[in-house]
């Protein structure tokens, strides 16, 4: 069996080693993304193994396939990087993978902390030896409200690991988790945004909640709600956070992903002109915290995304199935 893999991360490569050593496989690999330029690494490949920003298109599809690919995985858990439709009309076999959320819900909770101490401005301060504590006064988790919206995987975890500061606790989500509801009281999403102190996000990216967190649904929340999306940056929608930012109706902000990251986050640009306008304009407030895609970031999580994209090839190759087939 033959498997190219495309934007591999340095940490991935003792992983790649072992499976090569053991189940006798032939590896192509590079650190770029699969485009045209990269293509022909997948020539006589059974399967591709893929990360986010590898974006495959109906186009770029037929040219996989023209090379012999049968089985696409990628290595994350989202997958609207992948015009699944058109693939799976193609007749490849299509997975994703699943690890571990506690990185995600232990990061959630860190944005939630930072924001509340007002942490960015305390730290900015220390930088120039500014030891002051005008302005810098933050509130208890014990006394606000926190709405989750989403109690899946991440959303359940955040939930459980929040029960510890004795806030009060409200979800919302279309299909209820029985294992959360004694610690956490489900309402209808209305009411999330009415009583919630805090808003977090943690629900898939669908056509139907795609930009949920609008000016609208921002009408309805608290003055001075801190928001907090550790998922996917298409919930919510960048202009109406400005907007509420600016008119200071969202109190804070905390944001581990943002429209149109693909060119910044998880590369070297400490000399090049940052050109997301948003980006750049919402990062000088000192309510708002930017963060690059890194929730997600574990040793432990970013093991179990190289381990699981192979298991699941290898489980597709020899048994055409696996625990994550799309």
């Amino acid at each position: 069996m033959k498997i190219a893999v495309f934007e591999k991360r340095p940490y991935e490569e003792e992983i790649i080693q072992s499976y090569k050593n053991k189940y006798n496989i032939d590896f192509s690999t590079t650190d770029e993304i699969l485009d045209d330029k990269t293509l022909h690494l997948c020539k006589n490949a059974d399967a591709i193994t893929i990360l986010g920003y590898s974006t495959l298109t109906p186009k770029l599809l037929d040219k996989i396939k023209q090379n012999g690919v049968k089985i696409i995985s990628t290595r994350t858990i989202g997958y609207n990087h992948i015009d699944i439709k058109y693939a799976k009309q193609s007749g490849f076999k299509i997975c994703n993978v699943s690890y571990a959320p506690n990185g995600v819900a232990d990061f959630t909770i860190m944005l939630m902390l930072i924001s509340i101490r007002k942490y960015k401005p305390a730290m900015w301060r220390q930088n120039v030896n500014d030891y002051t504590l005008n302005g810098l006064m933050g509130k208890e988790m014990r006394n606000m409200t926190v709405g989750v919206l989403g109690t899946g995987r991440i959303g359940s975890t955040v939930i459980k690991n929040l029960s510890g500061f004795g806030c009060k606790i409200i979800a919302f989500d279309k299909y209820q988790n029985d294992s959360i509801k004694d610690i956490a009281q489900y309402v209808e999403f209305d009411e999330l945004l009415k009583q919630s102190d805090i808003i977090t996000v943690h629900t898939p990216l669908t056509p139907e909640n795609r930009g949920i967190i609008n000016k609208y649904n921002i009408s309805k929340m608290k003055d001075g709600v801190i928001i907090i999306n550790t998922a996917r940056s298409e919930l919510a929608n960048i202009q109406d956070l400005i907007e509420g930012i600016e008119s200071e109706k969202i109190g804070a902000l905390a944001l581990d992903v943002f429209e149109n990251e693909d060119e910044i986050y998880h590369h070297f640009l400490s000399t090049d002109i940052i050109k997301n306008k948003d980006m750049a304009y919402l990062r000088q407030f000192p309510n708002v915290v930017l963060t690059q895609h890194m929730a997600f970031f574990t040793d432990s999580a970013s093991r179990e995304m190289i381990v699981n994209s192979l298991n699941n090839i290898i489980n597709l190759f020899n048994n055409n199935t696996c625990a994550n087939r799309l």
